[in-house]
């Protein structure tokens, strides 16, 4: 029978550009495939280059406005919303002012799967 698993702190996860990705779950963390969850604190002003996801990526704002650009749509997702996006979409992130929030990547994310272009 398998017991709760306490999570004392999270893995830090080295990303481009002065973001911080702390996983609490995932494959970086403990080796979980199935999911990852992490809090990513990103500066004003921050961005990173697009990228197209192996994973389904589920995004909680928990203060200031991640701006999500797709393809065919530019979204600014203020504290409170949430926004998904899907495994081969190609996305880009970023921030004007700064933001907190916890993403849900499903299947687990992993600096392999992310598919970040150059530059």
């Amino acid at each position: 029978m398998a017991l709760p698993e306490l999570i004392a702190q999270p893995t830090s996860i080295p990303v481009p550009g002065g973001k911080t990705i702390e996983e609490f779950i995932g494959r970086v963390a403990q080796g979980e495939q199935q999911v990852s969850i992490a809090r990513m604190v990103a500066p004003p002003g921050w961005e990173e280059p697009a990228q197209r996801p192996d994973f389904d990526e589920y995004t909680v704002v928990l203060d200031g406005c991640l701006v999500v650009e797709s393809d065919s749509d530019v979204l600014e997702v203020r504290a409170g919303q949430a926004v998904i996006t899907r495994a081969g979409e190609r996305v880009r992130y970023a921030t004007t002012d700064g933001a907190t929030y916890i993403a849900i990547c499903r299947p687990a994310f992993s600096p392999d799967t992310v598919h970040r272009e150059q530059g």
